[in-house]
């Protein structure tokens, strides 16, 4: 086993480990991981040193987005029960924070180099992911990330990303692309807006990247849309058209429906005179706050689905989009390389004939060794021709196969697949792509079969309709719905 082989081993150990104390159901998925692992790294689609267990986040993650002063640092620093994050009017902090738990009473931050290394963190290698959009942005990691540890016991067992100011960035490019990653990794995305500014002018582009953009996404359940800071509105002649102007901003960008919630800092308020008044504001933002914790408590259970999910995502993937387009691209290579073929041999076969006439025959036929010579030199020159129009037709290709990439998971490396199928010692008449066997499609089925098997135990677990109580592994009853409340 090759060295990078036995590096992406021990970490799905270590992964199997974590799950065998943290979360024993989904120990078994690893397993179909790396079966689904073995079939794309023959065919291609995933490298040697990687494996599509450790492309995923195992802990919930719940990413904060907004606008610039809208009070995310404050709603984080109450959550916590700490004040963990700077907070101010202006923009205190503009890098992507990961916040973590950590047993030491004393909280740290540690620069961004710290989670661009370690595989247990979202941003791990993303210094790459950087490097891309901006060129000679990668090394500067510690300017876009930071890592913060906390003992707070709500933290356990999750990741909160805190984001800087969504509206105003020296260094845009690269930081809507670590919001793109933070919003398709998390579980939940809270989306924070000031009420002193909800008027759309001042929202924007948050309001088209996060709302417009965000719409027709599989997973727009996982957006919580909420305006906070509402208590400066409320000696207001009209605090009620502060909550309508940001409704109907919302709307102008396709979101009519959706979970919305008004909340203020019961710890950084500015006083409400009016006792009825406040009373009233002070029921909807304990409401809402107490709706919106509920849903981070349960960001565990989403996580579990989502990790499930993206295993049954990716095996579909393979087997309905990456091995037809695959099949469509060996299918032209073939015919553009037997074009060229015709194209080259048949001329260059006219043009030796002309030239050579009676003289060629009588030189080819004057002795059996000649006669060998001459074909052997013939089919060289053939072969040689051939396998250059094999390089030519797949070169011609690459443009397309990246088009046809972005309709995939960007895990999957279609590019890389196609060049194992095009390899010199494959036959050009093979209509399957490399590594796409019956052994292959059993194992995809296995894993499929697999995935359904763990929703169903998830389900038993979670959402049991009949309310009785499964035997787990070891013989303990798994908790009814009842008991995860």
């Amino acid at each position: 086993m090759s060295d990078s082989a036995l590096h992406i081993d021990q970490r799905l150990k270590q992964l199997e480990q974590h799950l065998a104390r943290e979360n024993p159901l989904l120990l078994k998925a690893v397993q179909s991981f790396r079966d689904l692992d073995k079939v794309a790294r023959r065919m291609g689609l995933l490298a040697q040193d990687e494996s599509f267990a450790t492309r995923i986040p195992w802990w919930p993650l719940i990413s904060i987005l907004g606008t610039f002063s809208a009070g995310k640092s404050t709603f984080i620093n109450d959550y916590l029960g700490m004040k963990l994050q700077r907070s101010g009017s202006q923009a205190v902090d503009d890098k992507f924070t990961v916040i973590c738990y950590s047993e030491d009473p004393e909280p740290h931050t540690l620069p961004g180099v710290a989670l661009d290394a370690d595989p247990r963190f979202p941003f791990y290698k993303f210094s790459q992911e950087i490097e891309a959009v901006a060129e000679g942005e990668g090394d500067r990691i510690d300017s876009y990330l930071q890592l913060k540890t906390c003992n707070s016991e709500r933290l356990k067992g999750k990741i909160l990303i805190d984001s800087p100011g969504f509206d105003a960035d020296a260094q845009r490019t690269s930081t809507l692309r670590i919001t793109d990653h933070m919003i398709d990794l998390s579980d939940l995305v809270l989306v924070f807006f000031d009420a002193r500014h909800p008027e759309p002018g001042a929202m924007r582009d948050t309001l088209k990247h996060l709302v417009a953009d965000t719409m027709h996404r599989p997973d727009s359940d996982k957006f919580l849309y909420i305006l906070n800071q509402l208590d400066t509105s409320a000696n207001e002649d009209n605090p009620e058209e502060v909550i309508a102007a940001w409704q109907r901003a919302l709307g102008e960008h396709g979101l009519t429906a959706g979970r919305f919630y008004t909340i203020y800092s019961p710890s950084a308020s500015v006083p409400i005179e009016n006792e009825r008044l406040r009373e009233r504001y002070e029921e909807k933002r304990d409401r809402d706050l107490g709706e919106i914790y509920e849903q981070m408590a349960e960001v565990e259970v989403s996580r579990a689905y989502r990790i499930i999910g993206s295993l049954e995502k990716t095996t579909r993937e393979i087997q309905g989009k990456a091995v037809p387009i695959l099949g469509e691209a060996l299918e032209k290579w073939r015919k553009r390389t037997l074009w060229g073929d015709l194209l080259v041999l048949v001329p260059l076969a006219v043009i030796m004939v002309a030239w050579g006439g009676q003289g060629l025959w009588q030189w080819l036929t004057a002795s059996s060794g000649q006669t060998v010579a001459g074909i052997l030199l013939a089919l060289g020159v053939a072969l040689a021709i051939h396998f250059t129009m094999r390089n030519l037709a797949a070169r011609s290709l690459k443009r397309w196969l990246r088009k046809q990439q972005q309709r995939l998971d960007r895990r999957l490396d279609l590019v890389e697949a196609f060049r194992h199928s095009t390899r010199p010692w494959r036959s050009i008449l093979s209509g399957q792509p490399a590594g796409w066997n019956q052994r292959a499609r059993a194992a995809l089925a296995r894993v499929i079969a697999q995935a359904d098997e763990y929703i169903q135990k998830l389900n038993d677990r979670f959402a049991n309709p009949s309310g009785s109580r499964p035997e787990q592994p070891g013989g303990e009853s798994a908790p009814g719905a009842s008991d995860t409340q």
